[in-house]
Formats: C-alpha cells, structure tokens, sequence
C-alpha cells in the first residue's frame, strides 16, 4: 500500500471512530425540560442553568410559562404526552396533578436520596407535596404572612411598640386608636380581594377559631368572619381592601397611609427600600391568649410528571435544586421550605429580626388543602368573604352557604 492510500485509509478509520464516538455521546447525553415561572433572576431558571453545567451528560431545556396558564397548559400537555420532565407548581395546584396520575411518586427515590430528607421541612410545605400518603413532589420554597406594623404611630398613639396586638381583640383596639381620617391613615392593611389572595389571608384566621376548608363554618371561623367585618364596616381598614392584592394593600403601609399590614416576607426588600419609618413584624394574632396559631403557606414546589422518560435524570435534578436550599434567600430573596437551615444576617438590623418572626410563623403556616378541588374549595370561600363583607348576607350564612358548597365538591 502506498504511504498515501495508508493516509487515506487512517483518515477513514479516524473519521469513523470519531462519528461513533459523537454518536454513542448523543445516545448518552439525555435532555430534560423544565417549566416555571421563574425569570432570569429568580431560583428556577439559575438552578436549570447550573445543573445543565455542572452535569455533561444531560442537557436542560427550560421554558418560563406564565401563572394563568400554568394549570391548564400543564394538564393539556400531560394529557397529549407533550408534558415537561420536571415543573414548578403553585402549592395549593399539587393535589390536582398528583391526585389524577399525572406526577411521578418520588417516595422510594426520597428514602433513598442522601440529599432530600422530608424530616428537614416545614410540616406545611411537606404536606402540600403529599396525597394519600405518598410523596409527589419537593417543596422549592415558601412564605407565609404576619403582622407589619408602624412603631412610631404606636409610639404617637399611646400605644408599646414592644407589645404588638397579640389578640383579634387587641388588633381591633389598636386599630381604632390607630386610625386617623384626618391625616388619611387607617389602622390596618390586608386583602380581602375575590380571589386566592382573600383566601390565602383569611383561611388562617378560619383555622385559628377551629375551623378548616372542610368546616369553614365553625363558631370560630364565623367569629373571624366577624372580625373582618367590623374592620370594614368602622373603616378601620380601607374599603378598597376588597379589591386590592396584597402587594397593593400593603403599599399603602409602606406608605405611611396605614398602621398595619397583614403581609409576607416578599415585602421586606420593599420595606427596607421605601418605609421612611420604624416598622416591625409580629406574628398574626390569635382569637384568644393560648389558642394555637397558624398562617398562610405560599410559593411552589417541584415535581416530576409521571410519563417522563428521563424520570432518574429529573430527580437528579430535584436533589441538586434541594442541594442548594441554603442559598435561597441570600441569592434570591426567597425562604427555604426546611426548618433545618438558618438564614444568613443581611446586615439589614429590622429586616434580620423580622425574617426571625417568618421563620417562627412558619412553623404554624398549612398548606391549603391539599384537594384536587382547592379552585372550587377557594371560590366558595372568596365569595363568602365578599357577600359578608359586602353585607349581602350575615357571615355566618355566607359561611354557611361557602360549607354547603364544599361539602358538595368534596363529597
């Protein structure tokens, strides 16, 4: 053989080899695609991008979705097999997915997982991930609410800054010295608004007079019924409280226009930058000294679809995205769903001690529900809310007419 056909047949034989070696990479490498809310400077699409580096042999594909079609678009692409490996779901959504088939059940792969360990989560997050005892899915994060409240008004009013309302009692008292037509300030802020927000605040004042979704008319979720609605009818609260969101009502606290609020930690940031005052945090008060707390559970957790191909791959993912919990706050401003990891100070004094009152508030925040039928569950108590506070009908009978409704979606 000639020096140049032996030079032909050796670039043959390299070029076969390499086009099985690009081959048998393309076999191995294994793509997944992820769903969320998240923008670029949130958590979701930072830890896709760090697991597709940090893991050569699986590519991620990430696509951000919008929150009106999360459920809808989810379930119609499960429906089709078109589903996502891997999606970020709103908590309260969870049960809907999990109850129908359409999440993986990661209980086996947790128990043997030496990163998750459902021991190190909030009680609530760790619920909502959880039907009919199995695990669905992993808390991504969480918040919860508590009371805001201005130090110097107290201050102006008589009132101890150092003795927050410990009581629905109490709440209303200062509330009433607090308000001041005058100079435009009212003494409380919160939602009341026709829709998730309005449950969202008021399910845990329900749930603190013995009440739940499932008995949504006790005595003592009546009672707080009750509460919202002397807030309302003595203007002790805005009246547009029932039509505004959280992030709007609460702007009126930062703005010097209200007392109080009755919001979340994704307001602490907002507070540092435009509250020209002394605020603090307190945990939400209670109907009576001694009864027991609770709170709101926001934000979304991860899970796997139950027809991905890549299912090994996608909780790989899950555990890298749990890996890095403790970063949650300090890169992106949101609180871990684990009791088990302590937040770094901010060096920000009344931000510090108010994440401490979160942290505190958390451990008695519930998911809502978990059902499959928490949309329908939710609708029936907004429009309690709203007819009571309206003065269409008494709370009790809104109440009483929102249980007849559960009770009917519920079975």
């Amino acid at each position: 053989m000639s020096i140049r056909k032996s030079l032909v047949a050796g670039a043959l034989a390299l070029a076969s080899v390499s086009a099985l070696a690009l081959a048998a990479h393309a076999q191995e490498e294994v793509t997944i695609t992820i769903w969320s809310l998240d923008k670029p400077e949130q958590p979701a699409f930072n830890l896709a991008k760090e697991f597709d580096e940090k893991e050569p042999g699986i590519k991620v594909e990430y696509r951000l979705i919008q929150f009106d079609d999360v459920v809808s678009e989810a379930m119609r692409a499960y429906s089709t097999g078109q589903a996502p490996d891997i999606i970020a779901i709103d908590n309260p959504d969870h049960a809907l997915f999990a109850s129908r088939g359409a999440f993986l059940d990661v209980t086996d792969r947790v128990a043997k997982s030496e990163i998750i360990n459902p021991e190190n989560y909030f009680a609530g997050p760790l619920n909502s991930v959880t039907w009919d005892g199995k695990l669905f899915g992993v808390p991504k994060a969480t918040n919860t609410i508590a009371l805001y409240y201005n130090a110097d008004m107290f201050k102006e009013k008589g009132l101890d800054p150092d003795k927050p309302p410990q009581t629905w009692a109490e709440l209303i008292d200062a509330a009433r010295k607090l308000t001041d037509p005058a100079k435009n300030v009212y003494g409380l802020a919160f939602s009341a608004k026709g829709n998730e927000e309005g449950t969202f605040q008021f399910l845990p004042w329900a749930q603190m007079g013995g009440g739940s979704y499932q008995h949504i008319n006790t005595d003592g979720a009546v009672k707080a019924l009750e509460t919202w609605k002397t807030i309302l009818d003595e203007k002790l609260a805005s009246p547009d409280s029932l039509t505004r969101g959280q992030w709007d009502s609460t702007g009126t606290f930062n703005s010097g226009n209200a007392a109080m609020a009755i919001s979340g930690p994704w307001e602490l940031n907002r507070m540092s930058d435009e509250a020209k005052f002394d605020w603090r945090v307190a945990l939400l008060p209670v109907p009576e000294v001694g009864a027991e707390r609770s709170s709101a559970m926001g934000d979304f957790n991860w899970a796997i679809f139950a027809n991905s191909k890549h299912p090994d791959e996608a909780f790989k993912a899950l555990e890298y995205f749990a890996s890095q919990d403790d970063k949650m706050f300090e890169k992106y401003g949101q609180l871990p769903a684990r009791s088990d990891i302590s937040l770094p100070p901010t060096g920000n004094e009344k931000k510090d001690a108010a994440l401490k009152v979160f942290q505190e508030q958390l451990k008695y925040a519930k998911a809502r529900g978990p059902h499959p039928e928490w949309p329908k569950i939710s609708k029936a108590i907004q429009d309690a809310i709203q007819a009571a506070l309206t003065g269409q009908m008494s709370p009790k009978d809104a109440l009483d007419q929102a249980a007849e409704t559960i009770s009917a979606v519920t079975g």
